[in-house]
């Protein structure tokens, strides 16, 4: 009876805080690690400041062949709680979920805001208090969040709102405040 090698993705929780450890630690042991990672901004001391977090806090996804690989020592490893498993056995994660994800990231597992606009570009508000004002695009953030800038009360106003309200095609009349 011969078993095929059959590489699949498996879920790994790891300890608070411990994500660039349990990550460098099961990379050390040839295992492949995926741990999507997202821009967070939040607000110390009255600034904000933006870092890369876990997109699934406490989680991330190991490569692995539960047949021929030593996938037990995965729950021995420095930094892992554990390799997550029903009745003993891990249980894969869906192909076409971490495929989806990793065409979302770049090379060092950064979630990608979607293409749908780019810096500069011209875009009007479909809805919201600022329904049919023009705006340019800052920057897009991971969530579908979009930084916009626009003119209000002569002078250009940093907003942030979702993506689904822009429309790439501005107006032939833009409002100003």
């Amino acid at each position: 009876m011969t078993l095929e090698a059959q590489i699949r993705w498996y879920l790994v929780q790891f300890k608070p805080n411990s994500h660039k450890i349990a990550a460098r630690n099961l990379q050390r042991q040839s295992f492949q690690t995926f741990l999507p990672m997202q821009d967070v901004t939040r607000r110390r001391a009255g600034k904000f400041h933006t870092a890369p977090q876990p997109l699934f806090p406490g989680y991330m996804f190991v490569s692995l062949d539960t047949i021929r690989g030593p996938w037990r020592q995965i729950n021995a490893t420095l930094g892992v709680s554990k390799l997550v498993s029903v009745a003993g056995r891990p249980q894969p994660v869906p192909d076409t979920l971490v495929n989806a994800l990793l065409e979302r990231c770049d090379d060092d597992g950064k979630l990608l805001p979607p293409e749908t606009f780019s810096p500069g570009e011209q875009v009007t508000l479909r809805s919201g208090p600022f329904a049919s004002f023009v705006a340019t695009v800052e920057k897009m953030q991971p969530d579908r969040r979009v930084w916009v800038l626009l003119e209000f009360m002569g002078q250009a106003t940093r907003i942030q709102v979702d993506a689904d309200i822009l429309s790439a095609e501005p107006s032939r009349v833009s409002r100003k405040a």
